[in-house]
C-alpha cells in the first residue's frame, strides 16, 4: 500500500509543479492546492498503515496507532485552506484591477508607474 501512495504523492507534486510554473494565475492556485494535498497525503503514508487500534488509549491496549501524523494533517489542512482562500482572494483582487490572470501581463514594464 506504501508503494501506490508513494506513487500517488509524486503523480501529486508532479502535477503541482507543473501547475505551478504556468502563467494563470488561477493554475498556480490550484498548484499549490495539490502540493498541500501531496504534502498531506506524504505525511499519512509516512505514518505507515499499520491497521492497528485507533489512538484510544484504554486498560489493555498496547498496539495502537500514533496520532502525531494526524494531528499534523489537520492542522496542515487548516493552514492551506487559508492560505488557498487568501490566494483566491488575492486573484480576485488583481483580475478586477489588471483584468488579465497572465503573470507575463500582471509584471508590467519600467515606464509605466
Amino acid at each position: 500500500m506504501e508503494i501506490i501512495m508513494a506513487f500517488v504523492c509524486g503523480f501529486l507534486f508532479m502535477a503541482a509543479i507543473y501547475l505551478i510554473l504556468s502563467r494563470s494565475l488561477l493554475r498556480i492556485i490550484i498548484g499549490t492546492g495539490l502540493l498541500s494535498h501531496g504534502a498531506h497525503l506524504l505525511i499519512l503514508t509516512m505514518g505507515s498503515f499499520k491497521g492497528s487500534a485507533p489512538p484510544v488509549l484504554t486498560d489493555g491496549v498496547t498496539d495502537y496507532v500514533d496520532p502525531i501524523p494526524q494531528a499534523l494533517i489537520l492542522t496542515a489542512i487548516v493552514i492551506s485552506f487559508g492560505v488557498t482562500a487568501f490566494f483566491l482572494v488575492l486573484a480576485y483582487r488583481a483580475y478586477q484591477e489588471l483584468k488579465t490572470d497572465d503573470m507575463t501581463l500582471m509584471k508590467g514594464s519600467e515606464d509605466h508607474e
